[in-house]
């Protein structure tokens, strides 16, 4: 039966009709034709990180707070990820995602705590109606812990992989430093408070749709970490939530778009929102997203910064969130599922 496929990249192949299991509710369907028309119109600020290290630092500093506040999301050029290894990244990728589903089935696993898996959808365990994508999961940092669990076909798939993963991390280290700053905070604060550090990537494949109209890719959610740093490639679907309208992201090559996660939300004490998001499909084209989700490891304990909080009475600025071990955050994450309530509602301070 075709309905009975692992993944949804065999689904597609073998269907004309979108199955019953992905059929949305006629009040949540994507508006393509407002996406497509409205792509070009894009206001996500840009920002180039050409001069993080020099004297302009400060007014670099003060665009990435801007966008944080303003938006929770923003894209960056000039971040310094070559082409080289952005490329390889995405030829592993296809590779991988091509390979015969018997090969693939060997990581196949819809527990959501395993450290190295392919799955479909989000939780299937939670879920009610699923969504049109494919994704590997991978655990990324320390490396030298996870990489031997990877996929080793294609053969050169852990090494692109890896070179990925490494730029991506330096990256993620350098604008939290720069979001840290722009809240006022040390510039190492965040990194301190992240512990030992986590990291974590997903190679999302959205498959061509016969009806993208009746579903999504992945239905609108807000990240569980500190931030996340996505590669597109030059397909676009990725929509974000900005003054209670969905934005269009209009990819821009070799460009990483970054938005703020729960975590951040919690140590800016709600100064910085956590941004929810979602992807659509296509009826032509295959799409390829690349995920690095930045997170604390799982013992560090998390809470609103104490700089920013204050009991003062002309300036009122209490703590929101209870303080947590960052383990308890990330198990709730998974265990409801892509709910239309923040999972942080379960650790504010009522």
């Amino acid at each position: 039966m075709a309905n009975s496929k692992a993944f949804v990249a065999d689904l597609a192949s073998s269907v004309s009709h979108v199955p019953a299991k992905y059929i949305r509710p006629t009040s949540d369907r994507p508006n393509l034709s407002e996406f497509w028309s409205t792509l070009d119109d894009s206001s996500i600020p840009v920002i180039d990180l050409q001069d993080l290290r020099g004297p302009s630092r400060p007014i670099v500093i003060k665009e990435i707070g801007q966008a944080c506040k303003d938006y929770g999301f923003f894209q960056v050029k000039n971040h310094g990820v070559s082409s080289t290894v952005i490329d390889a990244m995405f030829r592993v990728s296809r590779e991988f995602f091509q390979l015969p589903e018997s090969e693939r089935l060997k990581i196949h696993s819809n527990d959501p705590m395993k450290e190295v898996r392919l799955a479909s959808s989000f939780n299937v365990n939670t879920e009610h109606v699923s969504n049109w994508r494919d994704y590997l999961r991978l655990f990324c940092h320390p490396l030298e812990d996870y990489i031997h669990q990877w996929p080793s076909n294609p053969p050169s798939f852990r090494e692109a992989a890896a070179e990925y993963c490494r730029n991506a991390r330096e990256l993620a280290l350098t604008l939290l430093d720069a979001i840290s700053e722009s809240l006022g905070l040390e510039r190492d604060y965040i990194n301190t408070v992240l512990g030992k550090h986590g990291q974590h990537m997903a190679v999302n494949y959205y498959p061509p749709c016969p009806q993208p109209e009746l579903t999504y890719g992945l239905t609108g959610h807000t990240d569980p970490n500190a931030i996340t740093l996505l590669l597109q490639d030059d397909v676009p679907g990725l929509q974000v939530l900005n003054n209670d309208k969905w934005l269009p992201v209009k990819p821009i090559p070799y460009a990483f778009f970054v938005n703020i996660g729960d975590q951040i939300q919690v140590i800016s004490n709600d100064r910085y929102k956590s941004v929810r998001h979602r992807a659509l499909v296509n009826s032509e084209k295959e799409r390829i997203s690349i995920p690095t989700f930045y997170c604390p490891s799982a013992d560090a304990v998390i809470g609103p910064a104490p700089p920013l909080t204050d009991d003062d009475i002309d300036n009122h600025h209490p703590a929101f969130y209870r303080r947590f071990a960052y383990s308890e955050f990330y198990r709730k994450f998974w265990s409801r599922g892509l709910a239309e309530e923040n999972c942080l509602d379960m650790f504010k301070i009522k």
